[in-house]
């Protein structure tokens, strides 16, 4: 792979350094061209620089920071009291262009105000999305988006997200012509709200995009479509609950009867694909470069495949493909 630096907000998540750093440390170790500029507290930080050798390491560069973003701190909070805060210092350094992209497991309504107002979004986004990779039954992938970045989207909104995870799609799941759907609580024409209702108006008079119609709740892992486009709300309690019912039963056996003992040998040999640390790390796609949200709860495994896919969207330029989406397509006249 080619040089590139990616910045990281080491305090985010629920665990900080504690998870950051091993990924960080392994993530060096898999990648001898990438570079990592490291946000965080001198306090927190200092003894697992250490531990893991990574306090001089030739590829590191190291920033520390007198704030913390919580999970308790409003957005509006973060943007007028937290500057120097680990979050806030990492997507400046990527704003300036010290970074090529940036990972945090932190405050995902921080990040949002924070990334809008430093890194702002390309020509023509109204709004970035959350967008993630969901595994498929007969094998493959699908992409979900909103996640939770815009809990409220009129027709418009989702129209966009269409669009820009139809470019993901594309040149990220190598897919030549994705199927677009919208979740909803039926499959029928006059089924959902007015927003979803309008959205698929608007997306069946848009040639460019393959869409396919309307996809329920039990249809997200079943190869319907490969675009599955939502509001942050019901994209949100639909991801949730989805890594809730994985985890329940990867971890069936824990504690239990040999009965449950083996249904957790079956589901782990037949499931583990669904487990959501594999799958660990949501894109807020629309801005001029890749900032890539991890779990709050993800260990150093998870953290480490967000950082992954943060270099994967570097090399795949997909900032710039979604740009060049919106220069040259046609798009729906009302999202304008």
């Amino acid at each position: 792979m080619p040089q590139l630096t990616v910045a990281l907000d080491m305090m985010g998540g629920d665990f900080g350094p504690s998870v950051t750093v091993p990924a960080a440390a392994q993530a060096l170790s898999l990648l001898p061209g990438l570079k990592l500029m490291l946000f965080g507290s001198r306090t927190a930080l200092s003894p697992w620089l250490e531990r893991h050798h990574l306090s001089s390491h030739p590829r590191v560069q190291v920033h520390y920071c007198a704030q913390q973003v919580t999970n308790e701190h409003k957005a509006g909070y973060a943007l007028r009291h937290l500057a120097d805060s680990s979050m806030g210092r990492a997507l400046e350094a990527l704003a300036r262009g010290e970074a090529q992209a940036c990972v945090s497991g932190g405050n995902t309504g921080a990040l949002m105000a924070l990334a809008l107002r430093v890194v702002h979004t390309l020509p023509g986004v109204a709004r970035p999305a959350l967008i993630t990779r969901l595994p498929q039954a007969g094998g493959g992938h699908a992409l979900l988006l909103d996640l939770g970045a815009n809990v409220s989207c009129d027709a418009a909104q989702l129209v966009q997200f269409a669009q820009m995870g139809d470019a993901v799609a594309r040149h990220v799941l190598s897919e030549p012509r994705p199927r677009v759907a919208l979740l909803n609580v039926g499959a029928e024409a006059n089924k959902g709200n007015d927003a979803v209702r309008q959205a698929a108006r608007r997306l069946k008079a848009l040639p460019e995009l393959n869409y396919t119609g309307y996809v329920e709740g039990d249809g997200l892992f079943a190869g319907k479509a490969d675009v599955i486009v939502c509001d942050g709300f019901v994209g949100n309690v639909a991801l949730k609950t989805s890594e809730g019912v994985a985890r329940l039963l990867l971890g069936a056996g824990k504690k239990r009867g040999f009965w449950w003992k083996l249904l957790a040998f079956w589901v782990k040999r037949r499931l583990s694909h669904l487990n959501p640390d594999q799958y660990n790390g949501a894109s807020l796609i629309g801005l001029r470069s890749s900032v890539v949200k991890s779990h709050g709860s993800a260990g150093s495994p998870a953290f480490l495949n967000a950082i992954l896919q943060a270099v994967a969207e570097t090399e795949h330029q997909l900032p710039a493909k979604i740009a060049h989406l919106f220069d040259t397509a046609p798009q729906d006249s009302h999202a304008r």
